[in-house]
């Protein structure tokens, strides 16, 4: 794909007419008297002919660029930029009606056709097609569309690529909810060593809440390696009710809070501490209800410790850390951490937690019983960061 802008503009007649009757339709209106006389009896007095220039033309033209039609005589009075497949650029006119300028950028492998009117009834078009992209860049959003999560819950996208235009992209990133939400934006990296940017709350969100992503990266380059965005990204989802629940690593307890009241008191038993083993503190975020699914400790790096299926799944962390049933460490719940970093609990009270608890939901876990704080990328742990410090990881600030 060539980067460099095409140097000849080109202009192609909206329909082919004689030459004698182009002029009429461009001529402007007399009401008569001498110089209408004199226009009517074969003089030089005609209006200009309608003519556009547009900056990207030909079969291969740059990618990524804002469209600018030029007028090169009078004020442009309408301009339509559209996409073969349907899609449009809105634009606008500039004070002095001569240009108009997209407000987004042309979008890779496709077809634009331009029709510009003047404000005397003249009209010109002209066509282009950009480059294909040579690489295409995709990202996967959470949480889903349509559905309901817990007051901790980010918006969180991650890249197939590396990202290195990362302003570009945060521009394209527009969030509206329900109540003007305040929020930030901020990069990191993801667990799996990918460039991710999640969009969190400066507070929990309030309960109710409707929230609207629309990513508009059509047409965006993210940088070397990264590839071209080739599309746009819609979802919504709606915040539900104000559940927290609070784990004590010190005490053995895990407890659920709806509408600031306590509603579950569970004896569990976390990871055992001084080692791999440990939990981790801080607030972490349900990521997933997995139901009953395979454990293998070698999968999270602790050897062949255990290899079991594991009732009522509840996901925290990416580096395995759930909370779930486990009977087999039923002595211990209530005085005592030795779990391989899990939060355990007996069957009974991990069903009616499984039950109560949605995704998005926080985890606040204290203690000193633990091996360190979840990591941003870790799951969701942006909440342990200051608002401050997250607000400095956006690339627009």
């Amino acid at each position: 794909m060539s980067s460099a802008r095409p140097r000849i503009r080109r202009r192609t007649a909206l329909t082919a007419v004689p030459a004698a009757l182009l002029a009429a339709s461009l001529t402007a209106c007399s009401g008569g008297g001498a110089a209408g006389s004199a226009a009517q009896a074969g003089g030089d007095a005609k209006a200009p002919e309608t003519s556009i220039s547009v900056n990207l033309t030909g079969d291969a033209a740059a990618p990524g660029e804002p469209v600018k039609v030029t007028l090169a005589h009078g004020k442009l009075k309408t301009v339509s930029v559209t996409a073969g497949e349907g899609g449009a650029l809105a634009g606008k006119i500039s004070a002095d009606g001569r240009t108009w300028i997209s407000e987004r950028v042309a979008a890779p492998g496709t077809a634009y056709t331009v029709e510009a009117k003047d404000a005397d009834g003249g009209s010109d078009r002209a066509t282009f097609t950009t480059a294909e992209a040579e690489k295409v860049n995709k990202l996967t959003l959470a949480p889903g569309k349509n559905t309901t999560v817990g007051i901790a819950q980010p918006l969180s996208i991650v890249f197939d690529h590396p990202v290195k235009n990362k302003a570009a992209v945060e521009k394209g990133l527009k969030v509206s909810t329900s109540n003007d939400t305040e929020g930030s934006w901020g990069w990191l990296q993801d667990y799996s060593g990918k460039d991710r940017v999640d969009w969190r709350p400066k507070e929990y969100w309030k309960p109710g809440t409707k929230v609207t992503l629309k990513a508009e990266l059509n047409g965006i380059d993210t940088g070397a390696d990264g590839g071209w965005f080739v599309r746009d990204y819609l979802t919504t989802f709606t915040i539900g009710a104000a559940q927290v629940v609070k784990v004590d690593l010190d005490g053995h307890r895990l407890a659920l809070h709806r509408d600031d009241k306590q509603v579950m008191d569970i004896p569990m038993s976390a990871g055992t501490p001084g080692g791999k083993k440990a939990s981790w503190r801080g607030t972490a975020v349900l990521m997933s209800k997995e139901g009953t699914i395979n454990m293998n400790s070698e999968t999270v790096g602790l050897g062949d410790a255990y290899d079991k299926m594991v009732d009522f799944s509840m996901r925290l962390t990416w580096s395995g850390m759930y909370a779930h049933a486990a009977p087999w460490n039923a002595p211990y719940f209530g005085n005592a951490n030795r779990s391989s970093g899990c939060l355990g609990m007996s069957d009974a009270n991990a069903s009616a937690l499984y039950g109560q608890v949605r995704v998005g939901d926080p985890f606040e876990i204290t203690g000193a019983d633990a091996k360190g704080t979840v990591a941003e990328g870790n799951g969701y742990g942006a909440w342990n960061v200051s608002w401050t410090d997250w607000q400095a990881k956006s690339a627009l600030r």
